[in-house]
């Protein structure tokens, strides 16, 4: 369809609305890094806390999107690029709801976290390095992907034949090797939590 015919509604309800309603302000929260480092596991605990303090939240996760909005996409590189593509559209609703979102996604080349800043706006993205070395995720393995990746069951894997490219200036940097679980989240939390109040 001609992009001529699409004509976007101005609703008459805000964002300012929602975050008066809310009595917070909306934040994505992009936890980046290799399989295995503990971003979904982080985006949890997170999500607990902002929850019980009622924020208003929601994850979007990497094997939950490929499941249902993004079944569609490959792995190659231009299913990669349009899989960010789409989750940073679906985040910037989810934003323009007043909501804090938290994501986690591989989003292994800059280009495409860089995309997803310009999607939602700087003033309303927060992006985290969840560092873990490749060794160490190996290790950790819990799907058994690199595995597979390994004996070339899997192609196109981040970490084995496919880059990892580290952000050059995330928001915030967690090392989930010196920090627990719960360390990980409270420096997230703390930094958080004065972007939204």
């Amino acid at each position: 369809m001609s992009q001529l015919y699409i004509i976007p509604h101005d609703h008459e309800i805000k964002l300012d609305h929602r975050i008066e309603r809310s009595g917070h302000k909306p934040l994505l929260i992009w936890l980046t890094g290799l399989s295995g480092s503990g971003k979904s596991t982080i985006a949890n605990a997170l999500e607990k806390k902002l929850f019980a303090e009622s924020y208003q939240t929601y994850i979007l996760d990497g094997d939950n999107i490929r499941s249902g909005l993004n079944r569609d996409l490959g792995f190659d590189g231009d299913s990669r690029v349009e899989n960010i593509r789409r989750i940073g559209e679906v985040a910037r609703l989810f934003v323009d709801a007043g909501l804090v979102v938290i994501t986690a996604f591989i989003s292994p080349f800059e280009r495409e976290r860089e995309l997803v800043r310009e999607i939602i706006g700087s003033e309303n993205y927060f992006q985290v390095f969840v560092d873990c070395p490749l060794d160490e995720c190996e290790k950790r393995d819990v799907k058994g992907l690199y595995k597979k990746a390994r004996s070339g069951e899997i192609k196109n894997f981040t970490g084995i034949d496919s880059p990892f490219e580290k952000p050059n200036n995330p928001d915030l940097i967690v090392d989930t090797i010196t920090s627990s679980l719960e360390e990980s989240v409270d420096q997230i939390l703390n930094q958080v939590i004065k972007r939204i109040s």
